[in-house]
């Protein structure tokens, strides 16, 4: 019966796609000159912010249209069921992140491939081996390729599918950590994001096989189809040779398994125990700099545990951890004073931001700069010296954090003027930030100021 209802469900919604732009195929990307590419909003993937576009389908794509000098523009879908539908119609010129094999389509090179498991909430008896899954319910994403893992299982050991509509991955990993005995398959990507905000999430089973995801495009053999197959499987070859892939990558998935389960299991209760009595003073500091104040606070959970009264063997004080000189330089008058702290972390933030070179993009910028507040300027730019002298990007923080480390070795800090820094610990303490900045995002609103950073209030 679930799996009639899916196939019903599968065919409203072809139906549906076919009613809702049935119109004549777009004209070729070489001759418009903008490629038009599906996508689904899944977090890390592709994301929306107000009008700002991000994640590692959109970066890709991008550098993708970049590479062919076209515009590129995305056209959502609620599901894969739409991925398939737009592609095959015409209706765009490729899907992002489908898995190969799925559908009446063509596919270029593989792009990643991800392990399959089945996950549930690590209070509740896990099954033991895939034996134990005959006949017990696991939830999919409705069009999800692991619904075809399932039903490929030997008859004996198949549970009971369910494939869940209008709902992402993570939607779903959430309803296991509000509900335990909720089994649910996913890939280990998805997993991996999700246990940041549901830290009781377990993988129980692995599933046989991998799945391989690639862009998707339209099984007309037409000279335009085969052009653009052809263009996208080169740059994706050359994505992984001159380190395009591994550096966007990084950027949306490098940080997020540092942190263990039990670490963001603390985060989260002191977002609701402790971040209420200092949120005002984070907002304040937003105003006064422009920074997210979910990133300050991301960066003074880091530093103290948001504990106005920290103080190290080596003096560094306060909610932000400052040492005397900084201090001083920024005339923090009592460094245990929660707001003056958070305030004077955030201006001095901003200083190194101002500092590091404009030729770094964001986030890359961001991340060089928490890690020069952790150093210092004077090591901060030692390490850049050291890493265009071994022929890295000193612009780029993937290139950065593997040439920080080697600031604790003799051979490399005896040429620097700053000498030896702990440069492996500021790679540690960005990437965590990195992942309590992505906790912090999902479960907080924004802070909308009322005035621009340093704009005065006309009293009349």
């Amino acid at each position: 019966m679930l799996l009639f209802a899916g196939q019903l469900l599968r065919y409203l919604l072809f139906a549906a796609g076919l009613m809702l732009a049935a119109c004549a195929r777009i004209d070729p990307p070489a001759q418009s000159g903008v490629l038009v590419v599906a996508v689904r909003e899944v977090p890390a993937f592709f994301q929306r912010d107000g009008e700002q576009l991000s994640g590692f389908e959109h970066d890709l794509v991008t550098a993708f249209a970049d590479a062919l000098d076209y515009k590129v523009r995305f056209v959502t879908a609620a599901d894969v069921y739409q991925l398939h539908d737009a592609a095959v119609a015409g209706r765009v010129h490729m899907a992002a992140s489908m898995a190969v094999g799925s559908g009446q389509l063509q596919y270029s090179a593989p792009i990643r491939d991800v392990t399959q498991v089945v996950v549930g909430h690590a209070d509740h008896l896990a099954p033991a081996e895939l034996s134990t899954l005959t006949g017990r319910s696991v939830a999919v994403v409705a069009g999800s390729p692991l619904a075809d893992t399932l039903r490929g299982l030997d008859e004996k050991l198949r549970p009971l599918i369910v494939e869940v509509p209008g709902i992402d991955e993570i939607g779903l990993l959430a309803r296991v950590a509000e509900t335990p005995g909720t089994l649910v398959a996913v890939h280990e990507t998805h997993l991996d994001l999700a246990v940041n905000f549901h830290p009781d999430l377990r993988a129980l089973l692995r599933l046989p096989g991998k799945l391989e995801f690639a862009w998707a495009f339209g099984n007309n053999e037409t000279d335009d189809i085969k052009t653009l197959r052809a263009q996208a499987d080169a740059f994706i070859e050359q994505s992984r040779t001159d380190g395009t892939l591994a550096r966007i990558q990084d950027r949306y998935f490098g940080h997020i398994k540092r942190i263990n389960a039990s670490g963001m299991a603390r985060f989260i209760d002191q977002i609701h125990l402790t971040l209420p009595t200092f949120r005002r003073d984070f907002h304040a500091a937003q105003e006064l700099t422009g920074i997210d104040w979910r990133l300050l606070a991301a960066l003074a959970y880091q530093e103290s545990k948001w504990d106005p009264l920290a103080t190290s063997p080596t003096n560094v004080r306060g909610m932000m951890m400052l040492t005397e000189d900084t201090a001083d330089h920024l005339r923090v008058r009592n460094r245990l004073d929660a707001a003056e702290s958070i305030r004077a972390g955030a201006r001095y933030l901003t200083e190194l931001l101002e500092q590091v070179p404009a030729t770094a993009p964001q986030p890359d910028r961001l991340w060089l700069a928490l890690s020069a507040y952790n150093l210092g300027m004077g090591h901060f730019r030692g390490a850049r010296a050291i890493a265009q002298g071994m022929k890295r990007n000193a612009d780029n923080w993937y290139e950065m954090k593997q040439v920080l480390p080697l600031l604790a070795r003799p051979e490399i800090y005896a040429r620097l003027k700053s000498g030896r820094a702990r440069g492996g610990e500021a790679v540690i303490m960005v990437e965590n930030i990195r992942s309590y900045y992505d906790v912090l995002r999902r479960l907080e609103p924004a802070h909308i100021a009322l005035y621009a950073p340093g704009q005065t209030i006309k009293r009349r």
